[in-house]
């Protein structure tokens, strides 16, 4: 199936693909006429609304706390809105509020209902079991971890480590963490020791919790022989090693001196509590793919977090009580924090730990046996899916689904048009961009819409978003104003007993990743364009790609140096290897992307088949099997700066077609070897069928 590429002048008949049958009952328009009614004002559209909630974010944030009944006290400070991004000022400082506490307000009131339904591949020898938790058990489960915690002294401020899968335990700890005022950071299963390390030694965890192994294609992969290396490895290692008995002990082995997770778990009965905290106080700390460097250990605010996953969740996505919601992700993607905040909602939600593609027909036998109401992937799955299993709609009935959700890379027009003939019609298909940058969405789906082919609905209400370039232009997604999921900074923060070299550094790497010039504009990263208004939704985006090196093969973005670190050693000196570089080459019309290695021999040495034999084994070994490239091949040289830094984004604009006068060769100190790229870059487009 080609997916052909986006038109950058969408014509609005032949791209409207479905519209809600009643958009004034939906919540966006009850929040609307809300609005109207307390500010005396006469809000008609979307557009309206949007225009009036940047132009009044603090009326707007304060409005959407009462309209949500966030449980907590609000305050009467909302925000100095003549303070820029770059000026990341305070919100809400005389509230207080807790997270956890309000993921868990309907545990009272309605106890019975289902919270969380656990799934997990099984294998030749396994047969994995479902769980189901109701909303009463869950909070009593939150409470005997609370305690647990506690007692091990863990206290405000303090980290907790989670690596593994994306299990019940794992929420379980993101809340009983935040019930408290820890700070939980989490690692999935399939990261390698190494990527596990750069992250823990960073934020330097009070205690460690890891599930003994996953199935991922069948395949059992035990965790726990990697512990080892990694508790040798690290810094400083955590107090105590906690492990989740996720497989039976005679699939994944647990030596007897390790502490099991149910044996840590305070066994009497006792009330939960929840510590109310400042809006501006941590919850999280997610890390970046590492482009330019270690992950950028991203610090989010628990306030923050709590009021935007209502605005988005509930407000903009109209989901609650009575939906069923799953969202294929695992915790080392800023998705898990996004799946459980839903909560919050009353809605159930779903875990699945496994492969979504060893059964095609798997995630959708899902959606009819447990109700799921709205289903989020990646539009990498999506895509493959299309391929493999294209006659979804005939093989299914789907009767409950209302919305489908894609993000993790943009959305092809080709894509749209398949889900609505192949999969269901009445669907609102929501393409949403955000991240880890700001653990929530910026642009996404909107009931109260349209939807348009290969367009994100909307921007998100209470985001001054637009672009860097001229109007109805492609650029760089920028934010014009402060918001509320701004993070708070890279760790450490100030205030964490760490040294006052790496606070500084933390600051200054902060500064220099999201803001340019003396405006204080927050630069996201993304290149889009605004589409003109339609439907009044204020403009929809199209995603046009990173503005930056990130490398996001099939949705699964990571950075270059992922890559680098494993080939910069001696032993591959020794090897002959002088230097790489590693890009993106677009394939798929644009849907995907290759990852490509180039490769600088010292010499005459040359690369061999056994070097790239070995080149992959490693990456797969020391990161994932996502992380080798699909492609190895050996170049004369490696361009760089004037400062010897390499230069990722041009090569990647040159090796998919960009001209060689769109690089200035007086930046480079090698600018002659351009031209190789260019023809490397003519070749693989044409393997690719890219070179239409």
């Amino acid at each position: 199936m080609s997916l052909p590429s986006l038109s950058l002048n969408p014509d609005t008949q032949s791209d409207l693909l479905w519209t809600p049958s009643d958009p004034s009952q939906t919540q966006t328009s009850l929040f609307r006429e809300h609005i109207n009614s307390t500010y005396s004002l006469s809000l008609q559209t979307y557009q309206d609304l949007y225009e009036w909630s940047i132009s009044h974010r603090a009326d707007f944030w304060s409005s959407l706390w009462d309209f949500q009944n966030v449980v907590g006290c609000k305050g009467k400070h909302i925000v100095d809105e003549g303070a820029s991004p770059e000026n990341n000022p305070s919100w809400l400082e005389e509230s207080r509020s807790n997270w956890a506490e309000n993921q868990l307000r309907h545990s009272h009131s309605y106890p019975n209902d289902i919270a969380i339904i656990q799934l997990s591949e099984s294998s030749s020898n396994y047969t994995a079991p479902e769980k189901k938790i109701t909303q009463l058990e869950l909070y009593k489960l939150v409470g005997r971890a609370q305690r647990s915690l506690i007692g091990e002294g863990i206290q405000k401020g303090d980290r907790i480590g989670y690596w593994g899968g994306n299990v019940l335990e794992a929420v379980v700890l993101v809340l009983a963490s935040s019930s408290i005022g820890a700070i939980f950071s989490s690692a999935a299963s399939d990261f390698g020791v190494d990527g596990v390390k750069e992250r823990l030694d960073q934020i330097k965890p009070k205690l460690l919790f890891v599930t003994n192994g996953v199935v991922y294609n069948g395949v059992i992969r035990p965790l726990i022989p990697l512990l080892p290396k990694l508790m040798k490895s690290l810094k400083k290692p955590p107090e105590k090693v906690i492990v989740i008995e996720h497989l039976p002990e005679q699939l994944a082995g647990i030596p007897n001196d390790m502490e099991r997770w149910n044996q840590w778990l305070d066994p009497n009965e006792g009330e939960t509590t929840f510590e109310r905290l400042g809006f501006n106080d941590p919850i999280w700390i997610l890390f970046s793919s590492g482009t330019t460097g270690k992950p950028k250990a991203i610090v989010h605010r628990q306030g923050g977090m709590l009021l935007d996953s209502l605005r988005e969740h509930h407000l903009a996505g109209d989901i609650g009580r009575g939906d069923v919601f799953f969202y294929y992700t695992t915790p080392g993607w800023m998705m898990f924090q996004y799946l459980v905040s839903s909560l919050s909602t009353g809605a159930t939600i779903i875990l699945y730990e496994g492969s979504p593609l060893k059964d095609p027909s798997y995630l959708f036998n899902m959606i009819d046996q447990y109700g799921i109401t709205i289903f989020g992937t990646s539009a990498k799955w999506l895509e493959v899916i299309s391929k493999t299993y294209p006659d979804v709609k005939d093989l299914h009935e789907l009767s409950t689904l209302k919305q489908i959700l894609s993000t993790g890379s943009p959305l092809p027009g080709g894509l749209f048009d398949w889900i609505y003939e192949k999969v269901k019609k009445d669907v609102l298909v929501g393409s949403i961009t955000g991240g880890t940058d700001i653990c929530s969405v910026f642009a996404g789906r909107n009931t109260s819409l349209p939807v348009y082919r290969g367009e994100i609905q909307s921007r998100m209400l209470g985001f001054a978003l637009d672009t860097d370039g001229p109007p109805n232009q492609p650029g760089e997604l920028i934010c014009k104003q402060a918001f509320p999921i701004e993070p708070l900074g890279f760790w450490p923060l100030d205030g964490y007993d760490f040294p006052e070299d790496e606070v500084e550094s933390a600051k200054k790497r902060f500064k220099e990743s999201y803001f340019k010039g003396d405006k204080g504009i927050w630069y996201h990263g993304d290149y889009v364009r605004i589409t003109p208004s339609r439907s009044s939704n204020s403009g929809g985006i199209l995603m046009l790609g990173r503005s930056d090196g990130v490398l996001n093969p099939g949705g699964i973005r990571f950075g270059p140096t992922d890559i680098y670190s494993v080939l910069e050693g001696s032993e591959y000196s020794q090897l002959g290897v002088e230097e790489t570089l590693v890009v993106g080459l677009m394939v798929e019309g644009g849907a995907d992307e290759k990852v490509v290695l180039f490769v600088k021999m010292k010499g005459n040495r040359t690369l061999d088949d056994t070097l790239i034999k070995k080149i992959k084994t490693d990456i797969r070994l020391a990161r994932s099997a996502r992380h080798v490239p699909s492609k190895i091949i050996q170049v004369s040289d490696i361009p760089v700066t004037l400062t010897n830094k390499r230069v990722e984004v041009p090569i990647m604009k040159l090796i998919n077609g960009a001209s060689i006068s769109s690089i200035n060769p007086a930046t480079l100190r090698n600018p002659d070897c351009l031209e190789e790229y260019v023809k490397l870059g003519e070749r693989m487009r044409k393997e690719e069928g890219m070179d239409g």
